[in-house]
């Protein structure tokens, strides 16, 4: 099965809870709505140097006006803690590996916390602290004693309802003081989230025990397809790179002691919690075009990142000016921000707009370490881990101790679980090892860096040297940025700290995409590539790029960033619907942009339909199915019969042709990688991939597998959803749920999950299409895996014409009206206006808070 979202909930919850809250509606509403902030009026808080205005529009979205820098931030901090100080709090949890002090004996938990002391994000995020630049610091700093001003004198209930429930089975004491560092280590789970392809490479391990051939398991893992689906940069002008050759495995991965090194290694992965996406459906869109194809005649910008669905969603909305423009206060700002962090994220400010993508560099590696005792074997030699011990306290239990181990290469991370120590000894009297096998983790996120600079800085970019400047700071996850301004150009900047690998003449893997031998020191990185090397464009001649995952530049050019891409056919499809609209001087508007990022097009259905629709069903009934596909328009809306019958035989083709040859935790999830793969299968009707081998006695080809697989899908959808295709429709099995991290999960009692649970709303789309409502075929379920987490649509001629939605709302609290307020516009593809100049921003004001000294 594929990787999954660590779903942290309580194992029980008193009964007490559910009487407390049944026995009278009026306690019910006093318990929930108890946390609401006031968003009106005078507040005071500590340590401004002048009066804060607070503005909120009609969803609670904030703009906040300061005349400093410091006074800016620590609003930003008060205002953030006042709508969502329990997402931060359980974020800092899960990043400082404390998880079992917030919410007591849990398994879940204590695993999390086990794997992420291992990895020391906190330890990392402290290092950090010592290296950022002192502005970073300072807005860090002051947005800290902002969260802590609005914490002071409250009780848990005053804070958050969740503290009200934990508290029926948990101790609950005030919260501590927000430490600066705990922001610093919330971008630690951002990077790993995003990181890239460690799950492609540990995965390639996995396959080859099944099916024993390098050459069979690239058959899974094929080249990008840039004939038919082109790379952000086309035409790039860099220096040749080079690539990977098929050559011998330096590992023998069907020794069983180094796979159940790999086995208890992906254990460990699997307790991380997943606080920003997780699965091949995390990712993004992002395109950016020229005035010359506008009506404005500026450019246009448009992004949608692809992340988990949550209860509240991932970002929030807010507007941050200086009353005055200066270089002492110098940022007008508005877009989409971290609960937790300073600053914006992704948006515009006065003189440029940006969006980011994940690139999805390899800056990731698994090392397979020989290993006796606390010993690793160095080449010809050994040399010592480090090893340190880590105390998890938990809640209402005992602590619970760890040993960590880290090689040169990182963390030990396939004894966190199972311990595989004990299976090795000395060298024997040849020199020879009878070892045990121990998977360290190198990343690029475990070393101190300045991301945090990278946030603050883009907030006051203007122009593309700027975008270059952050380029170099955004180390980690590496994004592609998209970048336009209000004098009329548009680029693109290639940022990340991407390890350089040594080419190791006629092995695998010198390219990152296999576990690496760590006792030979020539698979070490190393360095970095030079940020200045990095791939980057400024007004490209045809006035558009469209950045959405896939390949950065043509292979063999440029300095080498990943093999694993999504395979494009999503950005394809954006840079086709562009070009079709701009050809022969079509215009394009913000109503364009947002239709786009609606798109429902199945590229799934481009390259199945035609062979489908070859074979021949001859039983009527079995054949209602493919009937719909005769006349569908190709479009995954909610409302179709055609794409509901599609999804459940694109599964059945991929269950049935794969699940055979693969192990369990390989099934495939239907993502771009597979799309690609089946269409290179179908010019081969024999490939011994279509045998179905649980068949004894019949060898299947192409058209068996594709018939049988229309075949289960009409009789599959029949039971599920009735006898009559017309009474089917993609919505009915495609549910968007967003779900609360803590509290939302089946252990909890009914009555609280539908209250921090928002109800599920049937929506269109899928993978790899533009509007990417991920699902996972592996699983029996087709519920949305991962979407767009906000969408936004920035016009450079008018950024008063902007548009914007959030996934859910910009509030945190389950009692309040933002809670949900978006997330039936953003179900439905639509969007709000999004008002920038302080006109703009003052007439749709419905709350106005001033905070004074």
């Amino acid at each position: 099965m594929s990787r999954r979202a660590v779903r942290l909930t309580l194992l029980s919850v008193a009964i007490v809870l559910v009487v407390a809250l049944v026995a009278s509606v009026v306690a019910a509403v006093v318990v929930v709505r108890r946390p609401l902030p006031q968003t009106s009026g005078t507040l005071h808080l500590d340590g401004l140097s002048a009066p804060v205005v607070v503005t909120r529009d009609a969803r609670g979205v904030p703009t906040i006006t300061a005349t400093t820098s410091a006074d800016l931030f620590r609003a930003q901090g008060y205002v953030a803690a006042q709508d969502r100080f329990f997402e931060m709090d359980y974020r800092r949890h899960v990043t400082a590996g404390r998880l079992s002090e917030l919410v007591g004996k849990n398994e879940d938990a204590l695993e999390a916390d086990k794997v992420i002391r291992t990895f020391g994000w906190r330890r990392v995020a402290q290092q950090e602290w010592s290296i950022i630049a002192p502005e970073t610091k300072a807005a860090l700093q002051a947005y800290a004693d902002g969260v802590n001003a609005y914490l002071a004198g409250k009780a848990p209930s005053q804070i958050a309802v969740e503290y009200t429930v934990l508290g029926l089975q948990v101790d609950v004491d005030a919260p501590e003081p927000w430490d600066p560092v705990d922001s610093l280590a919330w971008l630690k789970a951002m990077a790993w989230d995003l990181r890239g392809n460690y799950d492609d490479e540990l995965s390639r391990a996995r396959t080859f025990t099944s099916v024993g051939d390098v050459d069979k398991v690239d058959e899974l893992f094929p080249p990008y397809p840039q004939d038919l689906n082109a790379p952000i940069l086309s035409k790039a002008e860099a220096s040749p790179s080079a690539t990977a050759t098929a050559a011998e495995l330096p590992l023998d991965l069907k020794d069983a002691d180094l796979q159940r090194a790999i086995d208890s290694a992906n254990k460990a992965l699997d307790a991380v919690p997943h606080l920003v996406g997780d699965g091949e459906g995390v990712g993004s869109n992002s395109w950016v075009v020229a005035g010359a194809h506008t009506t404005s005649g500026k450019p246009l910008l448009a992004n949608d990142p692809h992340l988990s669905i949550s209860a509240p969603g991932i970002w929030q909305q807010i507007g941050l000016r200086c009353a005055q423009v200066s270089e002492a206060c110098p940022y007008d700002v508005s877009g989409f921000s971290f609960a937790a962090m300073p600053g914006v994220v992704i948006g515009h400010n006065d003189e440029l707009a940006w969006g980011l993508t994940n690139l999805g560099a390899d800056v990731t590696d698994f090392f397979m370490e020989r290993t006796n005792g606390d010993v690793v074997q160095r080449d010809d030699g050994t040399e010592p881990m480090t090893v340190r011990s880590e105390t998890i306290k938990v809640n209402g239990g005992a602590d619970v101790t760890i040993t960590v181990r880290a090689t040169r290469h990182g963390p030990i991370i396939s004894d966190v679980m199972d311990d595989v120590s004990a299976l090795g000894d000395a060298p024997g009297p040849d020199g020879t090892y009878s070892h045990a096998y121990a998977v360290s983790l190198a990343w690029t996120a475990l070393a101190p860096g300045h991301t945090a600079d990278a946030l603050l800085a883009i907030d006051v970019a203007h122009s593309a040297s700027d975008i270059a400047r952050v380029g170099r700071l955004l180390e980690v996850p590496s994004q592609n940025i998209v970048f336009a301004t209000t004098d009329g150009h548009i680029g693109y900047q290639a940022p990340g700290r991407i390890p350089v690998r040594a080419k190791i003449q006629g092995a695998v893997p010198s390219d990152g995409t296999w576990p690496r031998p760590g006792w030979d020191s020539s698979y070490d990185w190393q360095g970095y590539v030079d940020p200045s090397d990095m791939p980057h464009a400024l007004d490209p001649d045809d006035g558009i790029i469209v950045a959405a995952n896939q390949q950065v530049t043509p292979r063999g050019t440029g300095p080498f960033l990943t093999s694993d891409w999504d395979y494009g056919y999503r950005s394809q499809r954006i840079a086709d619907l562009l070009a079709a609209r701009t050809k022969d001087g079509g215009k394009l508007d913000v109503a364009d942009m947002g239709a786009l990022q609606n798109d429902k097009h199945n590229p799934y259905a481009d390259v199945l339909v035609p062979e489908l629709l070859k074979q021949n069903i001859p039983d009527a009934f079995d054949a209602d199915g493919q009937r719909l596909l005769r006349t569908w328009d190709r479009s995954s809306d909610a409302d179709s019969p055609a794409a509901a019958y599609f999804a459940a035989v694109w599964r059945n083709i991929l269950r049935t042709t794969f699940d055979d040859d693969l192990p369990d935790s390989e099934s495939p999830t239907g993502d771009s990688r597979w799309l690609e793969v089946v269409r290179t299968m179908l010019d081969e009707p024999s490939s011994p991939w279509w045998d179905d081998r649980t068949t004894p006695g019949l060898v299947e080809g192409r058209d068996e597998i594709l018939t049988r697989a229309m075949i289960s899908a009409r009789r599959q959808l029949t039971a599920t959803l009735g006898r009559n295709p017309q009474d089917w429709s993609w919505g009915k099995l495609h549910d968007a749920a967003p779900e609360h991290a803590v509290l939302g999960g089946d252990s909890v009692p009914a009555l609280v999950r539908e209250l921090v649970n928002p109800a599920p709303i049937a929506v269109g789309g899928g993978s790899s299409h533009v509007d990417a409502t991920a699902w996972d075929a592996s699983e029996d379920s087709y519920d949305v895996t991962s979407a767009p987490s906000m969408r936004m649509v920035v016009d450079l001629g008018d950024l008063d014409s902007s548009t914007w939605v959030n996934l859910t709302g910009s509030s945190g609290h389950p009692g309040s009206k933002h809670y949900t307020d978006q997330f039936s516009a953003w179900a439905h593809g639509t969007t709000f206006p999004w008002p920038f100049s302080a006109a703009g921003v003052a007439a749709d004001a419905h709350d106005r808070l001033t905070l004074t000294p």
